[in-house]
């Protein structure tokens, strides 16, 4: 098996593996809602040694894929703005908006600032009273916490020249989306390990009785995947349907009370377009009115527009079924085709946690 060569303890994993085959009396298909669990299972050709008695399909666990093509537009839109910098994590800046990317505002005379950290965004604008400074915060619960202390931030030090486009997304109100689609396949969940180390995963209580769904809590290593598909199928075998936590070392119970209360205290919990899925009910945040002041589109006077149709889903990308398990990524006919890292036609191949780019770099074949 080619993933037991590269991982640290072979003989649990070889163990799993034949424990989830001897489990699974039928195909279980499961959902894995984390980018980076999918490329560590293709990497680790999980996938395949799983072949017959899982079919792993890959949910919205990209942030950078689901940030809706409007909220692209408006970054472009204020990168345009005389005297406007628009600061950005890197992997955002080649992702299609309607017309194009950051990379193409860039090219067009935009200021497009490449930043590691929202921190680092307001160091510029501390550093930089000439210019505004905006800084796009993209991202699941995981990094809403560090965009929450930038605003604190620049709240404590008075900058008038500092703001954020609110773009994160909430992973819970995505499942229950997913879980109420026509054509839902979903059986069962590997939660990502990330966001409940932030989020906690009481909340999955309910939602794992609502749907009939177990919700296992995993990690990234092969072992920490294989042990929560194993704790899935078991219970799909038996008929429960439970929250269970395989990532005890990472996340607890309750999350992190410490960054949720920052969260709590800079954003509220808004409705949210995403890219694939349309507008879901409480599936982002937005500013709270004590600091919207920091709020970029109203500091520039700007309406984001109803979420639109990428132009490429409807044609030759397929990125909402891609985002919504709908479609394997190499069963798309564009993939690897028209489709590469080098011209992507959309998202899932951008980002470094889409599922169309763990495809492109693992690829073995279509898994149906």
């Amino acid at each position: 098996m080619k993933f037991i060569d590269e991982f640290r303890d072979p003989v649990l994993a070889t163990e799993l593996v034949r424990r989830i085959r001897a489990t699974a009396k039928q195909p279980w298909v499961l959902m894995e809602v984390c980018g980076g669990q999918t490329h560590s299972l293709l990497r680790h050709g999980i996938d395949v040694e799983l072949q017959g008695a899982v079919e792993l399909i890959h949910g919205p666990g990209c942030p950078v894929c689901v940030t809706d093509i409007s909220a692209i537009d408006l970054a472009q839109q204020l990168a345009s703005l005389p005297g406007v910098v628009l600061a950005s994590f890197g992997d955002m800046l080649r992702v299609p908006g309607s017309q194009g990317s950051l990379l193409t505002a860039r090219a067009t005379g935009g200021d497009v600032m490449m930043v590691y950290s929202p921190v680092d965004a307001v160091r510029h604008a501390q550093s930089h009273p000439d210019q505004q400074v905006v800084f796009f915060a993209v991202g699941f619960e995981t990094t809403a916490p560090a965009t929450a202390l930038a605003v604190l931030q620049a709240h404590q030090l008075g900058l008038t020249n500092f703001s954020v486009l609110v773009s994160h997304v909430r992973v819970q109100p995505a499942m229950e989306a997913l879980m109420q689609a026509p054509d839902n396949r979903v059986e069962g969940f590997l939660a990502a390990g990330h966001v409940c180390s932030i989020t906690g995963y009481d909340s999955y209580d309910s939602f794992a009785k609502r749907h009939r769904v177990p919700v296992i809590v995993t990690g990234f290593e092969p072992v920490d995947l294989l042990q929560g598909i194993l704790e899935c199928v078991t219970q799909l075998e038996t008929g429960t349907a439970e929250v269970r936590n395989s990532y005890g070392r990472s996340v607890e119970r309750l999350g992190n009370p410490a960054a949720q209360r920052v969260v709590d205290t800079v954003y509220e919990i808004d409705d949210r377009a995403w890219r694939g899925f349309g507008v879901i009910p409480a599936g982002g945040y937005r500013l709270r009115e004590e600091y919207a002041t920091f709020d970029a589109q109203r500091r520039f006077g700007l309406t984001r527009s109803a979420e639109k149709n990428d132009p490429t889903d409807t044609k030759r990308c397929r990125a909402g079924d891609v985002l919504s398990g709908r479609l394997k990524p190499c069963d798309c006919p564009e993939f690897g085709k028209a489709c590469t890292p080098d011209s992507p036609l959309g998202a899932p191949m951008v980002s470094s946690e889409g599922a169309c780019a763990a495809y492109f770099r693992y690829h073995r074949g279509s898994l149906t």
